[in-house]
Parts: structure tokens; sequence; C-alpha cells
């Protein structure tokens, strides 16, 4: 593990509208990230209990919530994507819910409505009643099934952790994630989300099948008279915690050059790569490089070190990338694929 006095310059910068915490000692963040890094590596295991060969999906998740964002969960049905959202509220203490999108659904489903209420003495009065969407940790199931309309219902509440209803605004809970899931077989009658939400989600998480071990193990699992349980580990005010930390770890210049360097050969119109200006129609804007930045401390701390390296951007690069980029019609034609282009880029910083 890397000692604090190897650690490279410290690049931390508060959330916008926050006042500034004192700043942390070396001494201090070494200890608070060796006690988190226990807590963390039990989650883990408790996770593992439940999700069985899906390592790296859950390792993306976790890093997702440390790193405050939000995660589109793009998988084949029965690969326990709704599970693994249940699983995680519940051993990091969150309130956890779900809403599944359906075409009917309105923005009032998931936001909530104001109701006219009237009490014993005969006066009326409108009273707020909260959605779904007043919990800690939302899976949007099916996202992609609800109309553009409902959609947006959910962009002020994912950026703003807020939502406006009749005038006033109502701040959501912390911590506060949108887990959202998306069926890439089924497209008929679904409406594809917009790239304004899309650059909301921090990661665009892909889910495989399982390997045949895995499959296997699955099989004997949860076929049975006992059902694999997962115990609570950490609660709310502790991933808030440790997403604070995660703001406070140390980031060499090194991974800073290679975040805006990845990120800048990632666009069209900022890219050295002729393949990338020929191929791609548009690309990764700063909310990416944000996203790498704080995703790459995150798994850093998921890992057990104090600061994180040009792997962990590697690491990133794809899930951070691909949802915003697309390729021209010609690329697709010539059968380019995407993450293949973006791992050629990321191979290339450092």
């Amino acid at each position: 593990m890397m000692t604090m006095d190897d650690t490279p310059p410290l690049h931390a910068a508060p959330q916008a509208g926050m006042t500034s915490p004192p700043a942390l000692t070396g001494e201090q963040i070494a200890a608070q990230a060796g006690s988190m890094g226990s807590r963390l590596r039990a989650v883990r295991a408790e996770i593992g209990h439940v999700i069985l060969g899906q390592d790296r999906v859950v390792e993306l998740a976790l890093t997702t919530i440390l790193a405050g964002g939000h995660a589109l969960l793009v998988g084949a049905p029965g690969l326990g994507k709704t599970l693994l959202v249940t699983t995680l509220g519940h051993v990091m203490g969150m309130d956890a819910r779900r809403v599944q999108f359906t075409p009917d659904l309105m923005p009032s489903d998931i936001l909530g409505s104001e109701i006219l209420d009237e009490d014993e003495s005969g006066r009326r009065s409108f009273r707020f009643v909260a959605g779904p969407v007043f919990c800690q940790l939302l899976m949007a199931d099916e996202i992609n099934r609800a109309s553009p309309r409902t959609q947006s219902a959910l962009l002020q509440a994912m950026q703003e952790r807020e939502v406006a209803i009749a005038g006033s605004n109502h701040q959501l809970p912390r911590p506060f994630h949108v887990l959202a899931t998306q069926n890439p077989i089924e497209q008929e009658g679904t409406y594809p989300l917009p790239e304004a939400q899309l650059d909301r989600f921090m990661m665009q998480v892909m889910l495989d099948f399982p390997t045949a071990d895995a499959e296997r193990a699955m099989l004997l699992a949860t076929t049975g008279t006992a059902t694999a349980t997962a115990s609570p580990v950490m609660t709310a005010a502790e991933v808030v915690q440790a997403q604070a930390l995660v703001r406070a770890l140390p980031v060499g210049e090194q991974v800073v050059e290679a975040i805006v360097r990845l990120v800048r050969s990632a666009r069209p119109e900022t890219t050295d790569d002729p393949t990338v200006r020929e191929a791609v129609t548009w690309g990764p804007g700063p909310r990416a490089a944000q996203a790498l930045m704080l995703a790459t401390r995150a798994r850093a701390l998921l890992d057990g070190r104090l600061s994180p390296g040009i792997e962990d951007v590697r690491a990133l690069a794809r899930p951070v990338l691909a949802h915003r980029m697309a390729l021209s019609f010609t690329a697709r034609a010539e059968n380019m694929r995407l993450p293949a282009l973006i791992d050629t880029l990321a191979g290339r910083i450092g």
C-alpha cells in the first residue's frame, strides 16, 4: 500500500455550493482510509454471498456509489440486476426503492404530487405527498420503457439532488443514487435515453453471462432449501463519510494528465487521432473527466490504496466513456466497435 510520504500532490475541490471542510492531514487520510477499507472489504464479502459470478459488476457499482454518482446497468434478463441493487441497499444501510418504468408512467408517479387535504375544521390546504424518488438508492427498472417526459423527471433529481413540485424545491435524502437498468435485447416500444440524461450516469455497466463455474455455483445456491442472505455492514451516514474521504484522496499529476489526455483524445474536435475524427460523431464532455477523477479515487479506496494510478484510469475508461460517445453511420457499417476504440485510446495514456 502506498504511504503518505510517497503520495503525489493533492487535487481535491469542494462540491459546488458547499463550504470546504477542514483539510485532512496525510496521517488522517491514511487512518480513515485504512478503517474504511476494512469496512468496504466486508461489504464486498457480504454482497458476494448473494451475487455470484459478477465481481466486476459489483466493483463498478460500489465504485459509482463511493464516487457519489449514478449507474446504468445494461444486461439481458435474469443476470441479477434487481438483486444487485436490493443487496447493495441492504448491505450499505441505504433506503432502497424500486420503480418499474412503463409507457404509461407519469412524472408524478416518481416525484410525488400535491393533494388537496381537509382538516377536522373543514379548512382545505395542499399537502405534498413524496414519491418513491425520496429514498437513498432508487432502482429505475427498465428506464427506457418510460416516455421522454417521465425520463426527464429524473434529470433534476440526479443532478441537483432535489425536485421542484408546484414551485417548491424539495431536497432528496443523502446519499442519493440512481441505479437504472436497461434491457439491450428487447427494444420494441422503448424510448432511447437522450444524451443529456446518459451524461448524468457516471458509468454504464455492462452485465455479461457468468462463467460455467459461477453459473454452476449459482444453480446450487438458488434452487435448494436455504437461501443465501447478506447482512448489513455500513450505515447511510458511513456511506456519506466514505464519499467525503474519496474526495480527499490525493491524485498525482500523472493521473490528472492521463484523464485530460484520454477525454480530449476521444472527442473529434480535440483529438490528434484521425480515426476518432472520422469515426466519432460526438465525444465525452467535461463531466466525463470529472467522473473519471472521482471514480479512480473510489476504485483506489475500494482496493485499499491511498491514491489512484494510471491503471485505474484504464480500467474505468470504458464504463465512463462508452455511453458518452457515438460512432458515425459509416464507422458502424464498417463494423467498428466503440469499446475497442476506447480500449485503444486508454492504452496510449501513461
